[in-house]
Formats: C-alpha cells, sequence, structure tokens
C-alpha cells in the first residue's frame, strides 16, 4: 500500500520555483530520506505533505487524503517533528507529553513515550532547563505520543551527541518494526545510509536521484580495491568489482602469494550525493 504518492508537485514563493515538478512515492511501512543542500526545497515538499502549506500544482495524496483539504482523521495519523519548536518552557516534559496526548483518541502511554525518546530523568524538569539535543528528544515524544501510522522527522537528530543519535537511530528502526512510515530529512548523510530504505537527492526544487542507498552507491561511484604488493600500495577503480577481485586473487595464487591489506570499498551515501551536487553546478 501506498503511504504517499506525488506528482507533478510544484510550488512558487513569487518568481522563485522552490519545487518543480516533483514525483515520488512512500510505501506503507518504509523509511523514506529525503537529502539536499539548503534551499533544494525539502522543507517545502514536506510541509506541503504535512498540509502546512499549500502547492500550486501538482497531486498529493497522503494516507488517502490530500492534505490541502483533509478528512477530519488526518491529524490523528500524523506525527511531526519540526526543524524548530518552542514548547511551554514553565511546563514539565509530562505536562508536555500530556498535553499533546489529549489532542488523539488513541494516544500512546505518556511515560512509555517519554522512556522511548529518552527523557525519564527528565520526567519532571522544566523544558527551559533542558540541553538543546533533549530538547529535540522532546520534540521527537512529542510526535510519537499520538501513535502515528506516518511520521515526519524533519532533521530529528541536529544538537545530538553520538550515543543520543545512536539511540533515536534505534527508536526510528523501531518505528518501522512496528510497521510505521517514516517520511525523514537529514543533512547527516550517514544517518540516511543506515536508517532509509530509499532515498531521494533534491537540487534547485528537483529530484536528481532517488533509490535504495545500495542502490546510489553501487551505480554512481566505481567501487575501490585496494592492496599492497612489493611494500607499495595499489589502488584499482573498477564498475566490476566481482571480476577484478578474480582475477587478482587468481594471480596471487598462481604467484603462491597473499594479497596484502586488501580492500574493497564501496563508495558512501555521502560521496554519491557530493558527486550529484557537483554534477549539477556543472550542469548548471
Amino acid at each position: 500500500m501506498t503511504a504517499i504518492s506525488v506528482r507533478g508537485l510544484q510550488k512558487r514563493y513569487g518568481s522563485l520555483e522552490a519545487v518543480r515538478g516533483v514525483d515520488f512515492d512512500i510505501e506503507e511501512g518504509e523509511v523514506f530520506g529525503l537529502l539536499g543542500p539548503n534551499g533544494a526545497g525539502k522543507t517545502t515538499t514536506v510541509e506541503i505533505l504535512e498540509g502546512y502549506r499549500d502547492r500550486d500544482g501538482g497531486d498529493v495524496t497522503v494516507l488517502g487524503h490530500d492534505p490541502q483539504r483533509p478528512g477530519p482523521e488526518f491529524r490523528q495519523r500524523i506525527g511531526v517533528v519540526l526543524q524548530q519548536s518552542d514548547l511551554w518552557p514553565n511546563l514539565t516534559v509530562y505536562e508536555v507529553h500530556r498535553g499533546f496526548a489529549g489532542y488523539y483518541e488513541r494516544a500512546r502511554d505518556i511515560d512509555e513515550v517519554i522512556e522511548l525518546v529518552g527523557l525519564a530523568e527528565k520526567r519532571d524538569a522544566r523544558v527551559k532547563s533542558l540541553s538543546g539535543g533533549q530538547k529535540r528528544r522532546l520534540d521527537l515524544g512529542v510526535a510519537l505520543v499520538g501513535d502515528p501510522d506516518l511520521v515526519f522527522l524533519d532533521e530529528p537528530t541536529t544538537g545530538f551527541d553520538p550515543a543520543a543519535r545512536r539511540a533515536a537511530w534505534e527508536m526510528i528502526r523501531s518505528l518501522r518494526s512496528l510497521g510505521k512510515t517514516v517520511l525523514l530529512t537529514t543533512h547527516y548523510l550517514d544517518e540516511a545510509e543506515q536508517l532509509a530504505d530509499r532515498v531521494a537527492v533534491m537540487r534547485e526544487g528537483r529530484i536528481v536521484r532517488i533509490g535504495t542507498p545500495r542502490e546510489l552507491t553501487s551505480d554512481e561511484l566505481d567501487v575501490e580495491i585496494r592492496y599492497r604488493r612489493d611494500g607499495e600500495e595499489v589502488l584499482v577503480r573498477t564498475a566490476e568489482p566481482t571480476r577484478v577481485l578474480y582475477e587478482l586473487t587468481a594471480a596471487a595464487l598462481g604467484r603462491g602469494e597473499e594479497l596484502e591489506r586488501l580492500e574493497v570499498r564501496r563508495p558512501t551515501l555521502e560521496e554519491v550525493y557530493l558527486t550529484l551536487m557537483d554534477d549539477q553546478e556543472v550542469e548548471s
């Protein structure tokens, strides 16, 4: 089943065409990453899907609704983590979650959500006393307290230390295991590579590449094979790593040698992303 369908999406701000004919689908239970530099059109696209911004053209369906004219249950089925939020500074963590839980017919247990986002020790602390990373966890808890079917995560781990980021990743993976659909925007390319089933790369209002992280990293750049011979490092770049490895290892076995420090390295999603950005700059 398709959770989100986008066809020919367009959005203008005066003479600026922020989103220019974007097409993509997100399946139910999928973690979908939307990547791109500032100004690429990611936030505008997501805000249209959330129903916070009207589109100028195209067709959009989110959980069976047009978010520009949603049915009454639409808000009950989505959770949103915004890039920035300004929650009530004098309320406690528990009180904020309780307040948002009141908007939903089937809210999750509040203490369970607070535990899930790693704020159990701050349950009774006031929002104004929280660190930046803790406030992002609070934003995440608020998005999850309604037990949504679809979660929009806009830069969810900004300000997190490495341990907190890893914990957030596990939580996002747990959402997938529960059958939730997740739309993730992030500047952390390793985050998208770890979490997303598929990613779309946006540039200047258009999607320039879409696919699984493995497809993007397999198709865009050559695989690097490194080894040492006679004390010197040898680097081979190839689009056919299986054939090249066979030839190298067969030749080494024929000589009765080992390939010292043999290493096969596929390009990372970050390297592919940067290449796509460079290609677009050349084309423009």
